[in-house]
């Protein structure tokens, strides 16, 4: 049994979200599964060429590398325990991929392997999805880089790559990866702080301390302090933290859809305490300098 097993046996099912997601409710996602278009093309060039299913946890053990997807999927929820050497901050990867990067909105995993290697904005560059892995370990995990040829990195790349379902180069998933923000709305912080008072602290603490359970590990993530991830985290940026407060928070806060789908704030709402809360002191980022190279900067960078 390797490390990341005996960890897990302890832990497993403890994955933390940015509200805990409980076994039970991760079932009953993977229990209804939804079904999306695969398509190609863009706007009226757009064409439905098959169908997508999202993968229920059953599927894994079907695999040939179900070993490795496994591995894999313990490392998104257990992010923290089973790599602390790697992650500075309290949170795991499914902090921010909800529902183990199932749900639409929620910044899912679906199409995600077929999107890379790209060039990004922000370094400026290509990257492969191993880098892109790294500098959420960077920023948001507020840690190091894992090493590309290491079981962990390889592990993770598997389980996304298992997500999407094989889907072929050159299509894509008919879903959203992130709901739309007007950007044009200006954030209020002080109403923000009242919103966040009213809808996040339950879970996330007065001060965005998070939460920890009986173990001492924390259930809810803390948004920010020195335990949080850092500024130079997409996270971190009042539009980005917007559009994820809108499509996945608060949790549970409404009786349909899949867990960790909102729906029940406004984009004022979002914007207004995404601005409250990413605005609150927070590690800093060494790495700051080398972003957007090409003076691109976006207007809610943090820097």
């Amino acid at each position: 049994m390797n490390k990341y097993a005996i960890l897990t046996a302890v832990f497993f099912g403890l994955g933390l979200t940015a509200c805990s997601e409980p076994a039970s409710r991760q079932a009953e996602a993977t229990r209804q599964p939804g079904r999306y278009p695969i398509v190609t093309g863009e706007g009226e060039h757009k064409k439905v060429v098959g169908e997508y299913i999202v993968p229920p946890d059953s599927d894994i053990d079907k695999q040939p590398n179900a070993e490795q997807i496994r591995l894999g999927q313990r490392l998104m929820n257990d992010t923290k325990r089973l790599l602390p050497e790697h992650v500075g901050s309290h949170m795991n990867c499914s902090s921010c991929h909800i529902a183990q990067g199932k749900v639409p909105g929620g910044n899912p995993y679906i199409n995600t392997y077929n999107r890379y290697p790209r060039v990004m904005p922000r370094p400026g560059k290509e990257i492969d999805l191993a880098g892109r892995i790294n500098g959420c370990f960077q920023r948001s995990m507020n840690g190091k880089p894992l090493a590309k040829d290491s079981e962990a990195m390889q592990a993770m790349l598997a389980y996304i790559k298992w997500v999407g379902q094989d889907v072929p180069k050159g299509q894509r998933v008919d879903i959203v990866n992130a709901v739309p923000i007007d950007t044009k709305l200006v954030p209020n912080p002080e109403r923000g702080k009242q919103l966040y008072a009213q809808h996040c602290a339950t879970c996330h603490g007065s001060n965005g301390e998070g939460k920890r359970d009986g173990t001492g590990s924390y259930a809810f993530p803390p948004l920010w302090g020195d335990e949080s991830f850092n500024i130079g985290a997409g996270m971190a940026r009042t539009y980005k933290a917007a559009a994820f407060i809108k499509a996945a928070m608060p949790m549970g806060a409404q009786m349909h859809g899949m867990w960790g789908e909102g729906g029940v704030l406004s984009d004022q709402d979002a914007v207004d305490i995404a601005e409250y809360f990413t605005h609150q002191p927070r590690p800093d980022f060494a790495g700051k300098v080398n972003d957007w190279p090409k003076g691109d900067k976006p207007k809610d960078a943090r820097y």
